[in-house]
């Protein structure tokens, strides 16, 4: 159980897959969503130039209630404390993180969004 500061709510839209050209790749247009309540959203800002034009990489970190459904290449939607939209994909496997105790389990992604 996170820590009651946690108060942050998602939602996780994971694609379903087809075949392009022999290769299985991500159906955004049949994706499947849930919620997730009870989650921290963590987000350091970064930005890069890059080819000329101005990017800003918004890299963060979720951490999420234990034995919350989260996958790699998932994609979170948060809305900001100052009510800005964020997609964040799933940068890599989500790690569960158990505590002696249990009262700090929690499941741990780190979070990547582009723009510009």
């Amino acid at each position: 159980m996170l820590p009651s500061f946690c108060h942050d709510t998602v939602t996780v839209v994971r694609p379903a897959s087809k075949e392009s050209r022999g290769t299985v790749v991500p159906d955004w247009a049949n994706a499947q969503s849930h919620v997730l309540s009870g989650c921290s959203v963590q987000t350091p800002t970064t930005s890069m130039d890059m080819d000329g034009r101005r990017q800003t990489a918004l890299a963060g970190t979720l951490y999420a209630p234990p034995f919350s459904d989260v996958a790699a290449g998932d994609r979170i939607e948060w809305t900001d404390p100052m009510g800005r939209a964020h997609a964040f994909l799933v940068d890599g496997e989500p790690m569960p993180w158990e505590s002696p105790t249990g009262r700090v389990s929690h499941v741990q992604a780190d979070l990547i969004e582009w723009r510009g």
